[in-house]
């Protein structure tokens, strides 16, 4: 009888634990078998949602059990989703079912133009490149510019996060937001007692992030050099402005590294050799630093300056022609010596 008693009782308890660990199993347990973000589009499927999610989980079935039972094929946000390790089928539907996405981090840097920012943002969004300009240029058109080109000025050189769903509308208003809080009342004062346009002041920051190679050391000391050569009604005479006109006349396909003399007369508004005067507008997208560098100016006698090969990524400056040709020319061999083309 006793034999009997315990022969029930332990079938009872590994019946209960083999029910109690497929519950465990299907609600509570990990079921992730590797770890990695699942990308779900607007309109998905239920099956492409299975399948996208598929190569992640240990147990389908399970799954799609919880999947079921919480109507994911209705009720699932379209975006970038995290798989972490020990996330069970619950944590994964509620996420997808939350629209708890993930957000990637844009880097936007100095790019030639927008088309090129786009290329670049567009890898890691839902909308493709060709959807994404064409809206940034409805954008531009609502406000009276050209096309996407014209809103150059609204970016800043930065890292940004955003969700793979954002949209080229909340793209752009995020930026916008960021450039109207950029000009405060203070910079805005600046700007008048600057003299310089807007536009103008954007020129010559893009000149300025070039010239100085994006380091913040020199800026305020090229600002006050270009300024004073403005001023005075000489040529601006800055190789970026020459290497972004060559580059813009091939669509960006030709990347010149070097500035011959060849590419001097390139015809081209951006060419500050071959014009007077600041530039149309930016000759890249730049950062704040170079935009207070242009405002903050410093007041000096410069109107020369050449790289030097001394001290990498720096210049030396120079109010005196000879001294400013000894220095190009030191300048010249070096490049020369590296075989630079």
């Amino acid at each position: 009888m006793k034999k009997t008693i315990l022969i029930i009782f332990v079938a009872i308890v590994a019946i209960l634990v083999f029910f109690g660990l497929r519950f465990y199993n299907k609600y509570l347990g990990n079921n992730v078998e590797k770890e990695g973000f699942v990308l779900i589009p607007h309109h998905s499927s239920y099956k492409q949602i299975l399948d996208s999610i598929s190569p992640f989980i240990k147990n389908k079935d399970n799954f799609t059990s919880i999947a079921d039972d919480k109507n994911l094929k209705e009720n699932f946000k379209a975006g970038r989703y995290e798989i972490k390790s020990g996330m069970n089928n619950r944590e994964i539907t509620n996420m997808i079912i939350a629209g708890n996405q993930t957000p990637n981090s844009f880097r936007i840097k100095d790019f030639d133009d927008v088309y090129q920012m786009v290329g670049r943002v567009s890898k890691k969004t839902e909308t493709d490149s060709a959807k994404f300009i064409k809206k940034l240029d409805e954008i531009a058109i609502n406000k009276g510019y050209k096309s996407a080109e014209d809103l150059k000025k609204y970016f800043f050189n930065n890292t940004y996060d955003f969700f793979w769903t954002v949209t080229p509308k909340e793209f752009f208003e995020k930026f916008e937001n960021d450039y109207k809080d950029f000009w405060t009342a203070e910079r805005i004062e600046k700007e008048k007692k600057s003299g310089l346009t807007r536009d103008q002041i954007y020129a010559l920051a893009s000149i300025v992030y070039k010239e100085s190679g994006g380091k913040p050391d020199e800026q305020r000391t090229i600002a006050g050099l270009y300024i004073n050569r403005y001023k005075k009604g000489m040529k601006l005479q800055s190789d970026p402005t020459v290497i972004y006109a060559v580059n813009k006349a091939s669509n960006f396909t030709q990347q010149i590294k070097r500035v011959y003399y060849k590419h001097l007369k390139e015809p081209s508004p951006y060419n500050t050799y071959a014009n007077k005067g600041i530039p149309p507008g930016p000759i890249c997208i730049v950062d704040k630093n170079s935009l207070d560098a242009v405002l903050e100016a410093e007041t000096n006698n410069y109107i020369f300056m050449c790289a030097d090969p001394a001290r990498f990524g720096y210049h030396k400056f120079t109010d005196n022609d000879a001294e400013h040709a000894k220095n190009a020319k030191a300048y010249q061999d070096w490049l020369n010596s590296k075989e630079i083309k």
